[in-house]
């Protein structure tokens, strides 16, 4: 009795939550995702393009971006809005209880979504593996959305955070597909992609270190985003 009570209430908190992170619009965003999604896959299908994981990975790549954009980037302004800042700051390390919680939700929530697109993929284009190409998809996602969270904290509005995460994505989409290419520094590095001039095992060298530095900056952006949050006056 004691553990379906603790469940029930756990699941209270993850739904009230949720409902002021999304604000009602997440549903709006995960449509849009789709829809790109399937925009893409049938524009391959139409060229004449021949399926594979790292084609699926690619057309992936920007609805999962989408997904996390919302959530990470309205948050702290949708406690603002619903006038809830003064009763968060009175809970015990707020920072922590609340909004990793949160954060933790909003990733497991866009996984599960990804592995359905990738369901779909595998059933429309190519037998990928739903579970792996979400996985390795949650990586970058991890790190923008980590990184608009952190703005988000600093901006305390959800536009001016968007303005700058798009400014950042444009720069460093730029650089990845320039300077960066098939380099460890690269944030659209595809895992399913074997460059041809590079031998396998250093390719396999670099695309490990590229997955522990966006780990490593999506951790950084995550602590500094949380300790923001422990400057009460400047979000009262």
């Amino acid at each position: 009795m004691i553990l379906s009570e603790m469940f029930s209430s756990y699941y209270k908190i993850a739904r009230y939550n949720m409902k002021i992170i999304f604000s009602g619009k997440f549903v709006w965003f995960m449509l849009t995702g789709f829809i790109l999604f399937c925009y893409l896959m049938f524009q391959s299908a139409y060229k004449g393009e021949i399926p594979s994981e790292k084609m699926i990975y690619s057309q992936l790549l920007l609805p999962a971006l989408l997904l996390v954009f919302y959530p990470a980037s309205f948050g702290i302004q949708n406690d603002a809005d619903n006038r809830i800042m003064e009763v968060l700051f009175g809970i015990p390390n707020y920072m922590y209880k609340i909004w990793l919680f949160r954060l933790i939700m909003i990733f497991v929530e866009i996984f599960f979504i990804l592995v359905l697109y990738a369901f779909l993929a595998r059933f429309l284009l190519y037998p990928v593996k739903p579970v792996e190409m979400a996985a390795q998809l949650m990586i970058p996602v991890l790190l923008f959305g980590n990184l608009a969270f952190f703005y988000s904290t600093v901006t305390r509005s959800g536009n001016a955070t968007a303005v700058l995460i798009i400014l950042t994505s444009i720069g460093l989409l730029i650089l990845s597909t320039s300077m960066l290419k098939d380099s460890m520094w690269s944030v659209v590095l595809n895992p399913f992609e074997l460059p041809e001039e590079i031998h396998p095992a250093i390719w396999e060298n670099t695309l490990i270190k590229n997955r522990l530095v966006m780990l490593i900056l999506a951790v950084v952006f995550l602590l500094l985003g949380l300790l923001n949050l422990q400057k009460r006056e400047t979000f009262i």
